[in-house]
């Protein structure tokens, strides 16, 4: 998760979010290298004492500074269109998963199995252990495999609210009486926190996700738990 000061992205948990990390590392370089050249041409035409007519009416500068920002908008836009494919492709789900947003606390539906829901609440500060996050921690998590393509479809209720996980690259909009869907596989096992990214009323900060990844065969015995409690 994120930490006190820290400047960049949270570490990657997927594939996808390794792939946005690099198309931002890409991206900054290019705007880097951009101000600097600008900061470099200012300075330079403030101090320079001399004037030089043939580059204050030229052909070839007005070639460059038209050709050059278009080569550099197709190499910032090519990954980012290769990205957003990358972020619509569903392809033969493990496990699809429904979360509905709700005034203020999100509900889980395993589709996959015929009794695995619950709804999941905040942990109150009070009833906080020693080591979980205020504000972030909640009393039932949303357990996935590792290295398994997962479904997540998202609803909500009432009002909109947003699905969002920042380590594993996902935002998806909870829309009333609209279904939609993402698509992310964990690399390694750990607990991925999330808030709601949307607006939504009172209490929008108090509706944590909290999604823990466990190797497959701890998932198995803690979807089998689950449906015997059930």
């Amino acid at each position: 998760m994120a930490h006190p000061s820290q400047l960049g992205f949270q570490d990657a948990a997927s594939p996808l979010m390794e792939e946005l990390l690099h198309f931002h590392d890409h991206a900054l370089m290019i705007v880097i290298l951009i101000s600097t050249m600008v900061l470099y041409i200012i300075v330079a035409m403030v101090t320079a004492k001399l004037t030089d007519k043939l580059v204050l009416d030229s052909q070839e500068i007005e070639i460059i500074w038209t050709v050059l920002p278009a080569i550099i908008l197709i190499l910032i836009a090519l990954p980012s269109l290769r990205i957003l494919y990358l972020m619509d492709e569903i392809n033969d789900p493990h496990l699809t998963i429904k979360a509905m947003g709700h005034q203020w606390y999100w509900s889980y539906e395993y589709t996959d199995y015929e009794d695995l829901g619950f709804d999941s609440y905040m942990t109150p500060t009070q009833d906080l252990t020693p080591g979980q996050f205020r504000l972030l921690e909640a009393d039932h998590r949303m357990v996935t495999p590792v290295e398994s393509p997962i479904r997540v479809l998202i609803s909500a209720e009432d009002v909109l609210h947003s699905w969002a996980i920042p380590a594993l690259g996902v935002k998806v909009d909870a829309v009333p009486g609209r279904l939609n869907q993402t698509t992310f596989i964990i690399s390694r096992p750990g607990v991925f926190f999330g808030q709601c990214s949307e607006i939504c009323g009172a209490n929008h900060s108090f509706m944590p996700i909290v999604v823990e990844a466990v190797p497959l065969q701890h998932f198995e015995n803690w979807s089998s738990l689950m449906i015997e409690e059930a």
